[in-house]
């Protein structure tokens, strides 16, 4: 299912209109910026573009939108912004979030339109927010992530599904081959919630909720995997998409806006 990213996926990362630009000045970090979080989508075919091809369609929307962002300082200053947890080629998200830091303020709706015209239809901004600049990293806060993974197969593939993975949150514990590299997770802290799986005609749908953090995390793709064949189900995974990704904090979960 992960390919490599396409051509046409990449034009239509660039294929955008062109925003009208204002006179705002771009000046390095070092007096006070404001901190604007932003939810975006990454799908359609945009999903097969890598995280650093995302992360350079997302600098030429600010800049056609024409907003004033603020640069690091060094040798090599580039643009203030910073990601949450990657996605893998191919996976879509429906919520995923940068935050941009600006030297001016720029009103939310304001920041929002620019950046919407600015923006291909597949990474489209769907919310901003300022947040305060004490506010943890996105990388350190946010900690648990939903995906659905649609597999091809009908009402025997779910059934075979909640057996196989009752059978191995049972096991306690998941060995993954990964690069070369076998890791093992736990699965009693890895999966806060037991897997949900449902069946749509021909389509299977399986609910992962997934604890991450920045030393990596279980892909939704391998505990799938694992799944069938441990069960020699036959079921072709179709797509994978990160639906949600959310901040944990004294054992509730909250939206990162």
């Amino acid at each position: 299912m992960q390919t490599a990213p396409s051509t046409a996926a990449r034009a239509a990362a660039c294929a955008v209109p062109r925003a009208v630009r204002t006179s705002w000045p771009v000046i390095g970090v070092g007096e006070t910026t404001f901190r604007l979080r932003v939810r975006f989508r990454k799908a359609d075919r945009l999903r097969y573009l890598s995280h650093l091809e995302v992360v350079h369609s997302c600098e030429r929307a600010a800049r056609r939108a024409g907003l004033p962002y603020a640069v690091t300082q060094g040798f090599s200053p580039h643009m203030k912004l910073a990601f949450g947890p990657a996605l893998p080629v191919g996976t879509a998200g429906l919520g995923e979030y940068l935050d941009l830091w600006l030297r001016s303020y720029v009103p939310s709706e304001q920041a929002f339109q620019a950046l919407r015209s600015a923006s291909a239809a597949g990474l489209a901004p769907v919310k901003v927010k300022y947040i305060a600049e004490r506010e943890p990293s996105l990388g350190s806060a946010l900690t648990i992530a939903k995906y659905e993974v649609v597999l091809e197969g009908g009402e025997a593939l779910r059934e075979g599904l909640r057996g196989s993975f009752s059978a191995i949150i049972a096991e306690g514990e998941l060995a993954v081959d990964h690069k070369g590299k076998q890791k093992v997770f736990e699965l009693a802290s890895t999966l806060p919630k037991e897997p949900d799986v449902s069946t749509s005609g021909e389509r299977t749908t399986v609910g992962l909720t997934v604890r991450i953090g920045e030393r990596g995390s279980l892909r939704p793709e391998a505990l799938v995997t694992a799944a069938l064949t441990r069960g020699a189900l036959d079921g072709r995974i179709a797509s994978v998409t990160r639906t949600e990704l959310l901040v944990e904090e004294d054992g509730s979960w909250r939206d990162p806006l």
